[in-house]
């Protein structure tokens, strides 16, 4: 089935942090697309119920779409820990607390894993970043894309770039994290950059 072309020339990107928001922007940029952020527009965020990557980045685009008329991209991201049962997961942004710290997030990590005796070492510290991305119209048509990102837990953070738990998260293959990595060398590689990847060559390419 072929997927729904996006037709701009504005899109309204449903999340209420700059940093997610900025790294779309940059993404986008080459389609001159017009960005607009779910909080520019005050639109609020809705309550992330899906027990799934896939369900709560389909919530999150469909609710700012049919809020503000217009299509709306929203992704969904995640951190999975082998040694910890794949948690946090889905909840991610809830292991960083009510004031949605990524520090506390990190640090809870690290308490797991140090309360399990999980050792230092690549294989038991395996990760993956996970992004699903949901492009939706007000219509409720919806078109996902997927992308992974393998590395592992590294303590303690180290770098001052991306967002999120990058500081703590090292990608296969290099010696650095992913806050360590320039905003393009991150976008090249990332479970983000990756899902992008897909969604430009079904709806914007």
């Amino acid at each position: 089935m072929t997927a729904r072309r996006f037709a701009g020339p504005r899109l309204v990107v449903a999340t209420h942090n700059r940093g997610k928001a900025g790294e779309i922007a940059t993404m986008l940029a080459p389609f001159g697309v017009e960005i607009v952020s779910a909080g520019e527009l005050g639109l609020p965020a809705p309550e992330e119920t899906g027990t799934t990557f896939e369900a709560n980045a389909t919530l999150k685009a469909l609710a700012a779409a049919r809020a503000s008329g217009l299509p709306a991209l929203a992704d969904d991201s995640g951190l999975s820990v082998v040694a910890l049962d794949d948690q946090p997961g889905v909840y991610t942004a809830d292991w960083e607390g009510p004031t949605r710290d990524a520090l506390v997030g990190m640090k809870r990590i690290q308490d797991e894993l140090a309360t399990r005796g999980i050792p230092d070492s690549d294989d038991a510290r395996h990760a993956t970043f996970h992004c699903v991305l949901a492009l939706a119209w007000p219509d409720g048509h919806v078109e996902l894309a997927h992308g992974t990102l393998e590395g592992r837990i590294v303590w303690p953070p180290r770098g001052s770039g991306g967002h999120g738990y990058d500081p703590c998260f090292q990608p296969a293959g290099d010696t650095r994290t992913t806050a360590e990595m320039s905003d393009a060398e991150k976008n090249a590689i990332s479970h983000r950059g990756r899902a992008f990847a897909r969604l430009v060559e079904a709806c914007f390419g």
